[in-house]
């Protein structure tokens, strides 16, 4: 089945845990915007075992948003993956499967014309299989949105100390700010996950999400892996998304640690070649052995000396 046979042109999924705060305004602002394109759509949301309000306010608001309520919290990837089975893949294309799937996050605010504007973009060109907006905080300030594929550098950045002038540069894996302000998407190694648009191929020929991803890197991974099969990745700086950013994660800080670097890890030891793999476990033990030095939180202690007990491996 080729893109332009699906009955629908767009499914946008929504992962949740504990995002009542913010859904309401996030399905408000996109719905707004679909409601402005010609786009044949769906919105799904799933929830991932949330404690709060957040499935009861997207049911009494949005009674048209597909709800998929999971059992407990399955992590983001693996959430996503279950509205993409719902949608067809991994089990065959049908008629409710999209010609492109959006994903979305829960503390986002879509910008009139951002999600027109990304399925043209990913759609104009048969080489691109993902495309993400341009993000800004909510008071409007700059927001990194693309990033290079992290190596060793990434981990000098993260745990040792660096002069700030290289933090917001090509050393750290970002892209200059003159790209952001230009009036056209530029060549990416990844975007950062709060907005994904893929393009059905793409997905069908990758897979989802690795679920051995529990929280973080997921998108990096699904990116380097696209890369591999020779699709090519974009930001589109003309589609504009606001992203309030960490409203899930920031709930809890040491596992939120302890989950960023298992995955860091995990990550590494899929695509770095066997000689950075090495360095890159030895840079990240010396590096938090630095931190414990600093550190009067327990907690923070143990998700540190956690993760380098795996670093040894």
């Amino acid at each position: 089945m080729s893109d332009a046979d699906s009955a629908l042109d767009l499914a946008v999924v929504i992962v949740t845990w504990n995002n009542a705060a913010v859904i309401l305004p996030a399905l408000q602002s996109l719905t707004a915007d679909l409601e402005t394109t010609d786009l044949r759509h769906t919105i799904w949301l799933v929830d991932s075992a949330s404690s709060d309000a957040t499935v009861g306010l997207a049911r009494a608001h949005y009674p048209q948003v597909k709800l998929l309520v999971c059992e407990r919290n399955v992590g983001f990837g693996a959430a996503n993956n279950r509205a993409l089975r719902r949608l067809g893949f991994g089990g065959g294309a049908n008629s409710d499967t999209p010609a492109a799937v959006y994903l979305l996050n829960p503390d986002t605010l879509a910008q009139p014309g951002s999600t027109q504007r990304l399925y043209n973009t990913l759609m104009s060109n048969p080489q691109l299989g993902l495309v993400g907006a341009r993000l800004s905080y909510a008071d409007g300030s700059f927001q990194h949105s693309a990033f290079r594929f992290p190596g060793l550098r990434q981990i000098f950045c993260d745990l040792y100390p660096v002069p700030d002038r290289l933090l917001d540069g090509r050393f750290n894996g970002r892209y200059p700010r003159w790209q952001y302000a230009a009036a056209a998407a530029f060549a990416i190694d990844f975007p950062l996950g709060a907005t994904m648009m893929f393009k059905r191929a793409a997905i069908g020929q990758s897979g989802g999400f690795d679920e051995a991803f529990f929280m973080y890197c997921e998108e990096v991974d699904w990116a380097w892996r696209l890369h591999k099969l020779g699709w090519r990745i974009a930001c589109e700086p003309r589609a504009h998304v606001i992203h309030l950013g960490g409203q899930s994660t920031g709930q809890a800080a040491p596992s939120s640690f302890a989950h960023l670097w298992r995955s860091r890890l995990l990550l590494f030891d899929k695509h770095l070649p066997g000689w950075k793999r090495h360095v890159a476990h030895r840079l990240i033990r010396h590096g938090l052995r630095r931190k414990l030095r600093e550190l009067d939180d327990a907690d923070l202690a143990d998700a540190c000396r956690e993760i380098i007990e795996l670093a040894q491996r």
